[in-house]
């Protein structure tokens, strides 16, 4: 049985470094332009957790920045979208919530799966196991989902796909297993999305998904704080990702069962990537 680690309070109030071999929480203490006091998680430091399958998360780096790197794997795994437990429960509102309700060594890791509102509703579009719980948002607003264009991930078995906003509206007339709207894109056909900069000033937490050529879905989060045009050019410099969509930053997080990583913060949607079964 997978151990799932909680890193204390107190380590999330002083900021000071977990004991060696631990695993730690990645947070954003704060609004995602203010300043913020991240506790960077150690992949290497959580090798020695139990598990009977290895980690398809890796650590990275990124111009100094230090990232974990997640691969779903269409011929390995299926992606679905959770957000409650029923139709009549509360949203399962953290990570470690959902984790206690499913079997961990079925779960290669799951993550954050795009913007919410404060009372943990879906912003947009949101699909989980094909049943449509919240409509595609096509208005303007303050938050960063606004930043244009925003995008929808979402597929049905073993395809997986990033679309624009408005491509998702005009060509996609099947519903698909799951799907969630975030945005901004941070890369659209290779390109930086019209609301990265190559840098800019505003740093956090934040993370994102992007699927390559092949089909492969990869999920990054960042361990240090991060920009917008960092973690774009990741995608498009390092992982050759075509289309690749922001999720969120104040509630970046990732539950890896192989290595006891368990991150604390708000969910709405989460994105689920399960191990298909062995014949």
């Amino acid at each position: 049985m997978t151990l799932l680690f909680l890193a204390p309070l107190a380590l999330l109030i002083s900021c000071k470094e977990a004991p060696a071999g631990q695993p730690v929480v990645t947070v954003d203490l704060s609004d995602e332009e203010g300043e913020i006091l991240p506790v960077p998680a150690n992949e290497a430091e959580l090798a020695a957790a139990s598990s009977p399958f290895a980690s398809v998360c890796a650590p990275a780096t990124f111009e100094t920045i230090s990232l974990t790197h997640c691969i779903a794997d269409p011929e390995s795994h299926t992606i679905s979208a959770v957000y409650r437990p029923s139709a009549q429960a509360a949203p399962y509102g953290s990570l470690s919530a959902y984790a206690a309700s499913v079997d961990p060594t079925t779960i290669a890791f799951a993550t954050n799966g795009g913007a919410f509102t404060d009372d943990l509703s879906p912003r947009g579009y949101l699909v989980t196991a094909g049943e449509r719980l919240s409509t595609l948002d096509r208005g303007s607003g303050e938050a960063n989902f606004y930043l244009k264009p925003n995008g929808v991930f979402f597929g049905s078995g073993a395809r997986w796909r990033i679309l624009t906003t408005t491509a998702f509206f005009s060509t996609v007339r099947d519903r698909p297993q799951f799907g969630t709207q975030s945005g901004p894109m941070l890369l659209v056909d290779g390109e930086l999305g019209a609301a990265i900069g190559e840098n800019g000033n505003s740093r956090a937490i934040r993370n994102a998904v992007g699927v390559d050529e092949e089909g492969k879905a990869h999920f990054v989060i960042s361990n240090a704080p991060i920009s917008y045009g960092q973690l774009a050019r990741y995608f498009r410099d390092e992982l050759s990702v075509p289309n690749a969509l922001f999720l969120d930053a104040n509630s970046s997080s990732l539950w890896n069962p192989a290595t006891g990583r368990m991150d604390e913060g708000r969910t709405g949607p989460i994105l689920v990537v399960t191990r298909k079964a062995t014949p």
